[in-house]
This record gives C-alpha cells, sequence and structure tokens, in this order.
C-alpha cells in the first residue's frame, strides 16, 4: 500500500469516527437538509461568528431547506485534515486560512505577498470584487469551491529585544515564521534571520531567548500571551493573507442553481458581521497589550518596507504576474 492509500485509508477512518460522534451530520428529514462547516476557532472568534452568519442567512434564504451546523474548535480535525476531508465531501463547508491553502491551490499564495494592498479599503473593494471572485474561481479542480473571504487581520512584526522603526532595525534578530518558503523569504529580505517553529513552541522560544521575535496580527498576538515576553510591537501590516469559505465540490454539485446562488449571497453577505467582529477583537486586543506595558511602533509610511521585499517580487513575480497586476489595478 503506497503512502497516498495509506492516507487516504487514514481519512476515511477519521471520517467514520467523526460520523459517529456527529448525529446531525448531513441529515435530510422533513423537507430540510442538515450540512456541517469546520471551524478550528472558538465560538466566539470572527471567523466562526461569521461561519454562523453564514449558516442563519442560508437558512434564511433556502426558506429552512437548508440548515448548516458549524462546528467549531476543531471539533471535526485540524485544519488540512477538515480540508482534505471537505475534498472528499465528507465535511460540506470550511473555514481555512488561505496562506497553507496554497498546498491544494498554488495560486492563491499571491494573498500572501508581503504589501500587496495600499490599504484596507482598497484590500476589501478587490476581495469583494470581481477580482476577488476571480481568485475564489481557482479552486477550480481542487475538489472545493470558492464562497468568500473573511478577514484576518494584518501581520506586523514584534520582539523582545528593541522599537522597530524601519528595515534597517530588522537587522540580526531571529523571527519566528510559518513553515513557508514565502515567509522565510520576507524575513530575510528584510535582514533577520529566518526561524520556522510550530506556533505552540513561540512563547517559551521567546522567553527563553531562542528566538528574538515573530510576527502575527493583534489579536493573536493578545490570545496567545505573546505580548508578556515581547514587548515591542511594529504596526507595519506587511502581510494580510485573508480567510477563505470553502465549499464541498461534491455537495456543491448537488445544489440547484437557485440555491447555489442563495449559498454565494450568503457567504458574501456574511462578511460584514465577520468583519464587525475582527475589528472588535482587534481593538480590544489592542487595549490590553497596551495597558499590558506592550510598544506600539506605528509605521506611517511602508515605502521604506515595500522596497526592502522586492527581491520577494523578484523572486515571485512571474508566478503571480496576473494577479499581482490586476490587484494592482486603481480602476
Amino acid at each position: 500500500m503506497n503512502k497516498k492509500t495509506m492516507s487516504l485509508c487514514g481519512l476515511v477512518c477519521l471520517t467514520i469516527i467523526l460520523l459517529a460522534g456527529c448525529s446531525e451530520y448531513s441529515v435530510k428529514s422533513d423537507g430540510k437538509t442538515t450540512l456541517i462547516l469546520a471551524e478550528n476557532q472558538p465560538a466566539d472568534y470572527p471567523t466562526t461568528i461569521g461561519a454562523k452568519e453564514f449558516a442563519r442567512l442560508v437558512e434564511e434564504k433556502t426558506n429552512g431547506r437548508y440548515e448548516i451546523k458549524v462546528y467549531h474548535g476543531g471539533q471535526l480535525g485540524d485544519e488540512k485534515k477538515a480540508v482534505e476531508l471537505t475534498q472528499l465531501g465528507a465535511i460540506d463547508f470550511i473555514r481555512a486560512n488561505t496562506t497553507p491553502l496554497t498546498e491544494f491551490n498554488d495560486q492563491i499564495g499571491v494573498l500572501a505577498m508581503p504589501f500587496l494592498f495600499e490599504d484596507e479599503d482598497k484590500k476589501w473593494d478587490m476581495l469583494t470584487g470581481e477580482v476577488g471572485n476571480d481568485l475564489l474561481d481557482t479552486f477550480a479542480g481542487t475538489r472545493l469551491v470558492g464562497l468568500a473571504f473573511y478577514d484576518s487581520g494584518e501581520r506586523s512584526f514584534y520582539n523582545t529585544e528593541r522599537p522597530i522603526e524601519t528595515p534597517e532595525d530588522m537587522r540580526g534578530l531571529k523571527i519566528r515564521v510559518q513553515s513557508s518558503e514565502l515567509a522565510i523569504d520576507i524575513v530575510e529580505s528584510l535582514g533577520a534571520s529566518a526561524t520556522p517553529m510550530d506556533y505552540g513552541e513561540v512563547y517559551s522560544s521567546l522567553q527563553n531567548g531562542v528566538i528574538d521575535g515573530a510576527e502575527n496580527n493583534f489579536p493573536s498576538y493578545y490570545t496567545s500571551s505573546h505580548y508578556n515576553v515581547a514587548k515591542y510591537y511594529t504596526v507595519n501590516g506587511f502581510q494580510g493573507a485573508p480567510e477563505a469559505l470553502l465549499a464541498s465540490q461534491e455537495m456543491w454539485d448537488e445544489l440547484s442553481e437557485e440555491d447555489r446562488v442563495a449559498f454565494k449571497e450568503a457567504a458574501m453577505e456574511s462578511i460584514e458581521v465577520q468583519r464587525e467582529a475582527w475589528a472588535d477583537l482587534t481593538e480590544v486586543s489592542k487595549e490590553t497589550v497596551t495597558e499590558a506595558g506592550s510598544e506600539l511602533i506605528e509605521v506611517d509610511d511602508v515605502n521604506e518596507w515595500r522596497e526592502a521585499v522586492q527581491p520577494v517580487y523578484d523572486k515571485y513575480g512571474n508566478e503571480y504576474s496576473e494577479w499581482i497586476e490586476r490587484l494592482s489595478n486603481d480602476e
């Protein structure tokens, strides 16, 4: 038995276990179909709030013919396994970050490029418009259907050593990154040393000096308690890869065209509620870390930072050239 077959068997076994624990799994009764959505964040997290709003709108728009149960907190497995189960049709919907989704759809990786958007307004005009819809369509052929993007904030650098105002201040620092070639290249283009590391190891590594810093959005900086050991947070929003709400192709193919329109509308309309929840959590996070003694270094002009990461665009520009051009278009 080869590795691919073994992996598939493992997923099937996991699906059976999940089905045993989820009695409401894709049930059809009394004219109502119950579908399931996998979410690995807690019940009160913004992406879960968005997923629940999506579920509410679907039920409303289909006059109660469809009900979506949101299983939060990773009840249906970690994000990668849940994506694979969605591809198999064992899970109907999933919310996942677009960065790890590059394993399934390499084109979506453009959204992880540094300083891709001029500002948040431009970013969301693009992601909720024609370009965003075309990016969601790149999931065609992956057994996944892209429905909408959700907010995941802007990632910035934080460290234990000193305030960072310019790329020059990054030199010599050991910065934790995700296990991604792009993430490594971004940090190294800024003169720092990139250290791939599991997220769960970051707190102790900051505390013990194994690394000098890391990068993430405000809510993650807060909820992980990294602010307790890394007091300097540079607000430069160098990366803003969003979340994606996806459907199983198998489930989608069974829907009528009318229901597909309703589901897509529900997904797009849920973005506003999700983004409001994200903005609220971001503000609470900022207030909390500031009161705890963190120093927020605001970077008003990121042009110097953009210039510093040009080697990243030189390396990946050809791969993403079409999307970079369209996402940079002011029209």
